[in-house]
């Protein structure tokens, strides 16, 4: 493993990476102002809260508080729960996902998913809102089918086989991601936010782990984000591309969750018709929009 992969913490593959490393990850990024202790006296050699300032914050004894850190205490109630959201301060995404976490460490561990695949009707509906950018990702962002725009808009993303594109991999690995996402941050952010939160409810899944391996061997950036245990999505707001082909677009977003199937998700880029972004989305969709162009049928990758 790479030097920045030995200090990453909480990998999917270690049992720790649950409840109470989230617990010491999430303690460490709280102020005592923050959560509304004032100003302490004196020198900190702890970042965030103190182990015994959080269980007096949560009603709780330190003792007990210690044990769900060690992850040596599995059972926290609801209520228990609740109050160590509000000591942390976190809002109503990281609230659920602590509940999760105090959920999946009760549960007997359950098999890897199967392998994606991607229902037919879901290709008649790629297909029916071009020339809008629409495709279907995995939960662990794996590009599993697509319209011509969407591979497009994403420029570079077909230098990697169809068994390869995804996004995590595209925003910290390929040299255009920088350059084609304007807001580069966010985007990496909240990749790394999805996976974070995958890894605290399927610590053994192989094709997450192996996918976090590679990312962290090859990218301090990815690190960096790793570490911070972020498990906010993406904000559903406008998006801008400075695509090499077609010049800038912003563009509608809306991602969706996709009921009967292993956490995919459906992803739309659009545009008001008519407006100059619709007019470069007809371009992308086109077999002009792309000089690595493949023709315009959608597309699915042959994954399993």
């Amino acid at each position: 493993m790479a030097r920045g992969a030995e200090k990453a913490k909480g990998h999917p593959a270690d049992a720790s990476s649950g409840l109470g490393t989230y617990l010491r990850a999430r303690r460490a990024q709280v102020t005592p102002e923050q959560a509304g202790l004032g100003t302490m006296p004196g020198t900190r050699r702890t970042p965030g809260l103190r182990r015994e300032e959080l269980a007096t914050l949560a009603g709780i004894s330190i003792d007990y508080y210690v044990r769900l850190e060690r992850g040596k205490e599995t059972r926290p109630s609801p209520s228990v729960i609740d109050a160590l959201a509000r000591a942390l301060c976190l809002d109503a995404y990281e609230h659920n996902h602590l509940r999760e976490l105090a959920a999946h460490a009760v549960h007997v561990a359950e098999p890897p998913p199967a392998p994606d695949a991607v229902r037919p009707q879901l290709a008649v509906l790629l297909e029916s809102v071009r020339p809008n950018a629409a495709y279907v990702v995995s939960r662990t962002l794996d590009l599993l089918a697509w319209n011509p725009g969407a591979l497009r808009l994403f420029a570079g993303m077909d230098d990697y086989p169809p068994q390869k594109r995804n996004f995590g991999r595209y925003a910290f690995l390929h040299p255009l991601a920088r350059e084609v996402l304007d807001d580069w941050d966010e985007q990496s952010r909240a990749c790394v936010a999805r996976l974070r939160a995958l890894a605290g409810t399927e610590p053994d899944a192989p094709d997450l782990a192996e996918l976090v391996d590679e990312l962290l061997a090859k990218s301090r950036d990815f690190v960096d984000l790793w570490n911070r245990f972020d498990v906010k999505p993406h904000a559903p707001d406008p998006k801008t591309f400075h695509h090499p082909d077609v010049g800038d677009l912003r563009l509608g977003y809306e991602s969706m969750a996709l009921e009967h199937t292993p956490k995919q998700r459906f992803v739309l880029f659009f545009a008001e018709p008519g407006g100059p972004d619709h007019d470069k989305l007809f371009l992308l969709d086109s077999e002009r929009g792309g000089r690595r162009s493949r023709g315009s049928a959608t597309e699915q990758s042959q994954r399993g």
